[in-house]
């Protein structure tokens, strides 16, 4: 790995983040939460991108001062073109062409996913980095897939959601039960409380490695409505239960596919990534799988979890080495393929 000097911007969501890479080593990983999001259930577009507005300048500032670095001593700038908010990706974008332009440096475009499961090469994230061919369970609030990762850039993913993200299906059906947004770290901290036996909901039943999740959604809707109307304190009385059994029947969703493209594919080499990767539950069965089924198991650090800056720094400096530049023309993108 080299010794170049790399910032990474992240601006794909809700989430201002910029870091600095030195090899695959992270100096610095500041990222600027949004909170207004709250008071609305979900993240509202326009705010966001205006919030990334403000935020971007004091948090890139912040990672090179942590860093202990000088602006010049930066070898090229990371930033995220996409997916995600096109907005937001524009304020991200717009921000790293022009510092590149002014430190007259190269520029470098990274996919958001790509970086999430990348991630697992930062040299602190795990005590070892997985080794090729290994599968990635990539589930955050936008995104659930399996992806098939046969080299650094040579990916397939080889199922995905057809609705519903597991994470979106976490704060949808946070909203039913009345938590705050985003709902995945509230159930899971009230389900450590709870019986995840207590109460059961429908699975989807497809063929593939595909997943859907809006059925479990309707399925904890019509359930809470019918309860509701015997007994309006229901939600209240039974919280911790609902939420370990919400939380049970997606994260056995997730595994169901997983466990079975592993075995259909012998794979050992087994990772997760994204938002819904910091789940404690979801991280204690890829443990029990360690054991259960003789994976070699790849769990991120929480840091690099959610959506931040180390991730797409790590990205941009594997692309740094094999010399891949985007120009100044490059424009921010809402789909982009893996």
């Amino acid at each position: 790995m080299s010794d170049s000097i790399i910032l990474g911007i992240e601006s794909s969501c809700d989430d201002t983040s910029a870091a600095i890479i030195k090899g695959n080593t992270i100096l610095s990983n500041i990222a600027a939460n949004q909170e207004i999001h709250k008071e609305y259930g979900g993240v509202v577009p326009e705010l966001a991108s205006r919030a990334h507005q403000q935020n971007i300048i004091p948090v890139v500032e912040k990672s090179i001062l942590k860093a202990n670095i000088q602006q010049n001593a930066i070898s090229a700038i990371g930033f995220t073109r996409g997916p995600g908010l096109l907005g937001s990706l524009l304020v991200g974008t717009s921000f790293a062409k022009s510092l590149a332009m002014s430190l007259d440096v190269p520029l470098i475009e990274v996919n958001h996913l790509q970086a999430h499961i990348l991630a697992h090469f930062i040299d602190d994230a795990n005590p070892v980095p997985p080794k090729f061919p290994f599968l990635c369970l990539t589930v955050s609030g936008g995104h659930t897939m399996i992806v098939l990762v046969k080299d650094y850039f040579d990916m397939e993913i080889i199922g995905k959601t057809i609705d519903d993200a597991a994470g979106e299906a976490f704060d949808k059906i946070g909203k039913i039960f009345d938590l705050d947004y985003p709902a995945g770290p509230i159930i899971d901290r009230l389900a450590k409380e709870g019986n995840p036996d207590a109460f059961k909901f429908n699975k989807p039943k497809l063929e593939n490695y595909d997943y859907s999740f809006s059925g479990i959604k309707t399925s904890v809707l019509y359930f809470i409505q019918k309860e509701v109307k015997k007994n309006p304190d229901f939600i209240k009385e039974n919280m911790n239960d609902l939420c370990a059994s919400v939380q049970k029947c997606i994260i056995e969703i997730l595994m169901n596919k997983l466990e079975k493209a592993a075995k259909d594919l012998d794979i050992k080499e087994v990772a997760i990534a994204g938002g819904v990767s910091a789940n404690s539950a979801l991280r204690q069965i890829m443990q029990d799988n360690h054991e259960k089924l003789g994976w070699n198991i790849y769990i991120p650090k929480f840091e690099y979890t959610t959506d931040n800056a180390a991730m797409i720094a790590m990205v941009a400096q594997l692309k740094f080495e094999r010399g891949e530049f985007t120009d100044l023309r490059t424009t921010a993108t809402s789909k982009y393929d893996l």
